[in-house]
């Protein structure tokens, strides 16, 4: 198996590893930004360019540094390897460039759009992005689109991922009518003569999209995502696997969403229509518990599960010091 050297630390890996692939199973740390590749998409990556890397040495054969930069979600690891991401200053220059092509013509709507709290672009443009951008031109615009009557279009936030085109593609095959027209900065996600997406697996395409482009209507301007509650549940569906995330307010159902199955909020299992929008009552659901959420993200405020292993490792610390509890004090 061929062996890789990501930012100096070295891994062993199967054939027809990527570098991005490779960088994931060394740990998050080592792992570039993506916001097109999704693990458990066939065909995704290779479209948003911010998981640019440097090749510094081909392989083991071959010595030479690759010319350019090289997308690390397409670029297979070879064995001698060596991979230069988070330690190269170059990598980084490129990664904040491509960051404010993808904001050039995004919309500053994060106060309204659904998305907020748990955008990818928002993520990305923090951790990657300029402090200021030079932007002086007028923003594309486009009209809202219906795409179905539970999903809703808005091209002015889309970074032209292919997730969903992609998805699309896997789950229904033939039946897709949604994709990409147009070309340069005229293209567009749209459906084929407005046509509507009503295919039994169409709400996935929600989950996978990594900004606010495509939303549920039915948890349209609800809530924000921060003042919910998540739960894992289940139930028994002969479509789908059933596992789910609800997402609460109080004993309120507010939306489900397929349940992530990675740290990078990657789904596997994808969940049906009626399990997605029909499904909306708590008696129809087993509450399997919290759902684990990043202690990062804005939406654990709502969540105490951290704040109880702290409670936990405290009282660890007092017995190891011989403090006495108050009860128990003479």
């Amino acid at each position: 198996m061929p062996i890789v050297k990501i930012d100096g630390k070295e891994i062993e890996v199967p054939k027809g590893t990527t570098i991005l692939q490779a960088a994931r199973m060394l740990g998050k740390e080592f792992a570039p930004p993506a916001m097109c590749y999704y693990s458990s998409i066939k065909g995704t990556g290779g479209f948003c360019r911010t998981c640019l890397v440097r090749v510094s040495k081909s392989s083991a054969q071959n010595p030479n540094p690759m010319p350019k930069l090289v997308p690390s979600c397409k670029t297979e690891v070879m064995d001698g390897m060596e991979v230069e991401s988070y330690s190269n200053p170059q990598v980084l220059e490129a990664r904040k460039g491509v960051v404010e092509f993808l904001l050039l013509n995004h919309p500053l709507d994060c106060p309204i759009c659904d998305q907020a709290g748990e955008c990818k672009l928002q993520d990305l443009a923090y951790e990657h992005g300029a402090a200021k951008g030079r932007n002086e031109f007028k923003r594309r615009e486009f009209e809202p689109i219906e795409i179905g009557d539970k999903i809703k279009l808005h091209m002015n936030r889309c970074i032209h991922c292919y997730r969903c085109v992609k998805l699309a593609d896997m789950l229904a095959g033939k039946e897709r009518v949604h994709g990409m027209i147009h070309r340069g900065e005229n293209s567009e996600i749209s459906t084929y003569i407005q046509n509507s997406i009503d295919h039994e697996w169409s709400g996935n395409v929600i989950d996978v999209c990594p900004v606010g482009a495509l939303t549920d209507k039915t948890f349209r301007f609800k809530s924000r995502v921060w003042f919910t509650n998540p739960m894992d549940a289940h139930r028994k569906c002969d479509k789908c696997c059933g596992k789910v995330r609800l997402w609460l307010k109080g004993q309120e159902v507010l939306r489900v969403t397929a349940r992530p199955s990675n740290e990078y909020g990657e789904v596997t299992e994808f969940i049906c229509n009626e399990c997605r929008f029909e499904k909306k009552k708590i008696s129809d659901w087993v509450i399997e518990g919290p759902s684990k959420i990043d202690r990062h993200s804005v939406i654990s405020i709502n969540h105490y599960e951290h704040l109880n292993q702290l409670k936990v490792e405290a009282m660890k610390h007092q017995k190891a010091l011989g403090f006495i509890p108050f009860d128990k004090r003479p």
